[in-house]
């Protein structure tokens, strides 16, 4: 009787954050690679910064009328 033919463990199905991250190694330096993420991380910083001025600046237009914060 032979023995089953031996087989390669499954490799994961890369995802798409993982692909694009191999590309963009291939692509770019790793100084580059960082200026990029920084520079993003910076975007969403300041997005979110936005957001919250607008929030307060809407909390203290319904203080100075008197009428209630609508959610």
């Amino acid at each position: 009787m032979q023995a089953a033919p031996l087989r390669a463990p499954a490799r994961p199905i890369p995802s798409v954050t993982g692909a694009l991250r191999a590309v963009e190694a291939l692509l770019m330096r790793g100084g580059q690679r960082t200026a990029r993420r920084n520079a993003w991380t910076s975007v969403l910083e300041d997005r979110r910064r936005a957001k919250d001025r607008y929030e307060a600046q809407h909390v203290l237009e319904a203080a100075a009328t008197g009428r209630p914060q609508a959610t």
